[in-house]
């Protein structure tokens, strides 16, 4: 059965608007240069909609998703993740929110700890950013940790 354009138009119209816009792609794509430089990586990973993956130096695995603010987030299969894995995080999140790392750190790692307490997602907001864990002690994926600012309305 043949498709008229009138049946693909709804899909290319949803399509459209769900793509990121060229200068937001442009200020995602340096941002996400950014944390590759920050974290010793060769080069952030492919373009997927509006996110991108930077694989930093250490083997931890950034993801940077540009929407209307940028949010940076890391997973890890480990029962409680490594220093590395909270120091690339706080680097990476100092570049998207602007914040010192000095003062994302502490905060992170009180999200983190909060989630492991009470068995649930911990989010912490902060002068117009939060930062936010989530932990799971029996699947595959124990922890995702993300740091973004805070969309205004």
């Amino acid at each position: 059965m043949r498709r008229s354009l009138l049946d693909t138009l709804p899909a290319v119209f949803l399509a459209l608007l769900l793509a990121p816009s060229p200068a937001v792609a442009d200020e995602c794509d340096v941002l996400a240069q950014q944390i590759a430089q920050a974290t010793g990586a060769k080069k952030p990973g492919r373009r997927m909609g509006p996110s991108i993956d930077v694989r930093a130096a250490s083997g931890v695995t950034l993801n940077l998703t540009c929407r209307a603010q940028p949010i940076v987030q890391a997973s890890s299969g480990e029962p409680s993740p490594s220093a590395t894995y909270f120091r690339e995080l706080t680097i990476a999140s100092e570049l998207v929110i602007g914040e010192p790392a000095g003062v994302i750190g502490p905060i992170l790692a009180r999200a983190y700890e909060t989630a492991v307490r009470e068995g649930r997602k911990s989010f912490i907001q902060q002068n117009g950013w939060s930062a936010s864990c989530y932990t799971d002690s029996a699947g595959a994926l124990r922890t995702l940790c993300s740091v973004g600012r805070i969309p205004k309305d």
